[in-house]
């Protein structure tokens, strides 16, 4: 069973969600990281149609090339079960950052 995975970017200093960002996601299933897509964010600041993630999968990490002041990029890695959603929002400001898992 794979897992797929989405995101979205809320720009918290504007209090909107950031479009246009490049967003990277990579799986590991024992070695080393290998790449699975790439996406840009929408007008409503999501990333839903990355190709699921390779069978075997244990972690999986989101890298957002967000390119502000502060902050050249943001590179999260998370634990992932077979057959499993993962939606990973990241909140964003200049000089800070959250992420949660999303529903």
């Amino acid at each position: 069973m794979t897992s797929t995975v989405s995101t979205h970017i809320l720009d918290t200093t504007a209090g909107r969600p950031a479009a246009g960002v490049p967003v990277r996601l990579a799986a590991r299933t024992g070695g080393d990281w290998q790449d699975v897509g790439t996406a840009r964010t929408d007008a409503d600041g999501r990333c839903t149609d990355f190709p699921p993630l390779p069978d075997g999968t244990a972690h999986a990490r989101l890298v957002f090339d967000v390119d502000t002041a502060f902050f050249p990029e943001v590179a999260v890695a998370f634990a992932v079960e077979p057959g499993e959603h993962y939606h990973v929002p990241l909140l964003l400001n200049p000089f800070g950052y959250s992420v949660y898992r999303g529903s």
